[in-house]
C-alpha cells in the first residue's frame, strides 16, 4: 500500500508540473492594492531568498551537505513556483509604488509563468536527486535551481 501511495503521489506531483499557471494580468485599481501586491511579491522573494540561500551555501561548500534541509527546501520551492505567477500578476505601473520589478514582467507574462514553471521543474528535480543519495549530483542540482532565479532576476528585476 505504501509504493502505491508513493507513486500515486509521484504522479501527481509530475502531472501538477505539467499543468500551466492560470494567472492573468490584472491592473492594480488603487494605489493601496499596487502597495499590498508590492508587499505581497516582495514577501515570496524572501521566502525564496531564505530557501535557497542554504542551498547555496552548500553548493559552494559553505555549509556541508544536510538532505534534510535540502528535501525541505525544495519541496516550499516547489509550491512557491505555484505561488510566483499569482502573485506578479498585479500590474503595479500604473501608480507610484517603490518596486524592484521592471516593466517588461506584464508585457509578456506568459514567460514569466514558463519561469514559474522551470523552477517549480528545479527543485523537484532537487529532491528527485537528494531521494537517490547521489551527493556528486547534489551541487549539479542545486546549481540548476539557482539558474532559474537568475533567469527572473536578469529579465525582470532592476538592478
Amino acid at each position: 500500500m505504501k509504493k502505491w501511495n508513493q507513486l500515486l503521489l509521484a504522479s501527481f506531483s509530475a502531472l501538477m508540473l505539467t499543468l500551466p499557471a492560470t494567472a492573468h494580468v490584472v491592473e492594480a485599481q488603487s494605489e493601496k492594492e499596487a502597495e499590498n501586491a508590492v508587499k505581497n511579491r516582495q514577501a515570496l522573494f524572501t521566502l525564496i531568498r531564505d530557501n535557497m540561500g542554504p542551498l547555496g551555501a552548500m553548493a559552494k561548500g559553505k555549509i556541508p551537505y544536510d538532505t534534510q534541509i535540502m528535501e525541505a527546501n525544495s519541496l516550499r520551492l516547489q509550491q512557491f513556483g505555484d505561488m510566483i505567477h499569482h502573485y506578479l500578476s498585479v500590474d503595479t505601473r500604473k501608480f507610484d509604488v517603490q518596486s524592484d520589478a521592471k516593466a517588461v514582467l506584464w508585457e509578456d507574462f506568459s514567460e514569466v509563468e514558463k519561469k514559474a514553471n522551470d523552477l517549480k521543474v528545479a527543485a523537484k528535480n532537487l529532491s528527485d536527486v537528494v531521494a537517490t543519495g547521489d551527493e556528486s549530483q547534489y551541487r549539479k542540482a542545486i546549481g540548476q535551481l539557482g539558474s532559474t532565479c537568475k533567469a527572473c532576476h536578469d529579465d525582470y528585476k532592476k538592478d
